[in-house]
């Protein structure tokens, strides 16, 4: 069975989608340059200490949340492709404050200025990508391509898991935070560009538009999809506050494309748990690795393609059952919901992995993370199923 369901059609992949898929790519990519780099900064340039600096952190998972509830309400009374593009901006200011910091040379920024920047950059980011996922992107295709649309421009921004951390590292290592920072920010940019060669038609606002409501934000009945990729992804963001180097994302990426060869053939045909429990097992078999091995070179080539192919077909499979358990018009809160289980599990686990600063205990603990995750989606699965509407 195909990851998405539904037959390729190549009609979907027209000048205005693809224009959405890089700006998906780009903004994630933007905010991902940051989460190997800053925490050195942090440490190093402004004095933090490790407890702090997982505060920060982890802060971002937190924003994600804040401007949520006003999302529905904003793409109602003002037209949804500039709610996004000022939100991009919001995100560009920030990292342009950043920027700032650094070149002026600003020692010991207090820590809770440095909490509310990173609180802004989840939520600015949040707001974006629920614009950006659930409203923008669906609006190029026709009606019957969305799922197809959603599937495949979901891709870009997973690729941005590895192209963000690898561009980051390598700037660091070349020219430093502030040549980070500034690429982040032109990114950042380059995206509102993007969002703004692409002609959206205005759309009547509907009446009674609540300011605050779920629609577009969380969809309550996906609580137990929402729980269990949170699990899965606290231990993908305890394995991201490791140092990890720039071979390990670039690897990643190559697992990323063999999951997309894997769903295309291996998968094919093959019963749907099969993703999810197959990308488990291989996450558990990479951490092992690195626990029990951690000095052999095999293991830093092998894991990080474990990791990468792992989170390509979870991700695509939990997106489509996010997608599946849906009512009708709620496709959007589906997708925002997905975000947030993704986006937050990824900041929380980066804010703790990087509080401890203790690789083996972290390792342990996303072990053991990632255990309960498969354990629980033998009974997800099959509540999933009984539950869908599609």
């Amino acid at each position: 069975m195909n990851s998405q369901n539904t037959p390729v059609h190549i009609r979907l992949w027209h000048r205005d989608f693809w224009l959405m898929a890089i700006a998906n790519l780009l903004l994630t990519v933007a905010v991902y340059m940051l989460v190997p780099t800053m925490p050195g900064w942090l440490v190093e340039s402004q004095g933090l200490s490790s407890l702090e600096t997982g505060i920060a952190m982890g802060a971002f998972g937190v924003g994600l949340f804040v401007l949520g509830p006003f999302v529905s309400f904003l793409v109602q009374h003002y037209r949804r492709n500039v709610v996004c593009m000022w939100a991009v901006l919001a995100i560009a200011a920030l990292i342009g404050l950043l920027y700032y910091v650094d070149a002026q040379r600003c020692s010991f920024v207090e820590f809770w200025m440095v909490v509310l920047l990173r609180l802004g950059l989840g939520a600015t980011f949040g707001l974006a990508q629920m614009v950006l996922t659930s409203t923008l992107i669906i609006d190029t295709c026709e009606s019957y391509q969305r799922t197809e649309a959603n599937h495949s421009s979901a891709w870009f921004s997973r690729f941005a898991l590895s192209l963000g951390p690898l561009a980051g590292l390598l700037l660091l290592r070349l020219k430093g935070f502030d040549s980070v920072v500034l690429v982040a920010g032109i990114v950042a940019v380059i995206t509102v560009v993007l969002i703004r060669l692409v002609n959206f038609p205005f759309r009547a606002p509907e009446d009674d538009v609540q300011v605050v409501s779920l629609d577009r934000f969380f969809l309550l009945h996906g609580f137990p999809l929402f729980l269990n990729l949170q699990l899965i992804m606290l231990a993908v963001g305890l394995l991201f506050s490791l140092p990890l180097s720039e071979r390990f994302y670039a690897l990643m990426m190559v697992g990323f494309l063999f999951a997309l060869l894997a769903q295309r053939f291996a998968f094919r045909n093959a019963e749907v748990k099969s993703e999810v429990v197959s990308g488990l097992i291989l996450i558990v078999a990479a951490l092992m690795m690195m626990l029990l091995r951690p000095q052999q070179d095999i293991v830093w080539y092998a894991s990080p393609v474990f990791i990468g192919f792992s989170l390509g077909v979870i991700g695509s499979r939990f997106m489509l059952f996010f997608i599946k358990l849906s009512r009708h018009c709620q496709r959007g809160t589906s997708q925002s919901t997905f975000l947030l289980g993704w986006e937050s599990g990824i900041a929380w686990g980066l804010g703790v992995g990087l509080a401890v600063q203790a690789t083996q205990f972290v390792l342990m603990v996303a072990l053991v993370l990632v255990v309960a995750a498969l354990l629980l989606y033998h009974f997800t699965h099959n509540w999933f199923v009984r539950n869908k509407n599609r």
